[in-house]
């Protein structure tokens, strides 16, 4: 664990966040605050989980999200009917009062480069993260466990045979 994931993780112990839920702002009370501080706001976890999925996604190159085992299970529950895409596969936060800290596993194209992919993956989600939530991002850790080929796994081309 890094020191800041343990730093969030402190903070997370510490502070106000309970039960994946998120305190960003502790409200005041009273009719004489202003409407806009009057009460709390709260995220869950799995709101930040969400945001950094989409914002992952978004970037070429960026082919699926999630180990082998996740992605397999995901390509089952997408071919049920009436299933939805997870867009927080692959993706693990922790989640503090005022900061987070996020892992993703990444499947990316071939032939692009990891570490530009990296970089904008990292700017994407950090850029969304602290906009959407206010939350601040302490870091994006981010795996790549694996390479989409082009020949891999295309169900619209039939297979050939190899022999007549």
């Amino acid at each position: 664990m890094t020191t800041t994931t343990q730093a969030v993780t402190a903070e997370k112990r510490n502070g106000s966040a309970q039960g994946g839920a998120t305190t960003v702002s502790g409200g005041s009370t009273g009719a004489t605050e202003p409407a806009g501080t009057r009460g709390r706001t709260s995220i869950a976890d799995v709101v930040v989980v969400k945001i950094a999925g989409m914002a992952a996604r978004e970037i070429p190159g960026v082919y699926d999200m999630g180990g082998g085992l996740s992605r397999t299970i995901g390509a089952v529950r997408d071919r049920v009917p009436g299933g939805r895409p997870n867009v927080g596969r692959g993706v693990k936060v922790e989640v503090g009062e005022r900061q987070t800290a996020i892992d993703l596993d990444l499947v990316v194209e071939y032939g692009v480069p990891i570490a530009d992919l990296a970089r904008d993956v990292r700017e994407n989600v950090i850029d969304a993260v602290e906009r959407i939530s206010g939350l601040e991002v302490v870091e994006v850790n981010i795996t790549v466990n694996d390479v989409h080929l082009p020949d891999d796994e295309d169900p619209e081309r039939p297979v050939e045979a190899r022999v007549e």
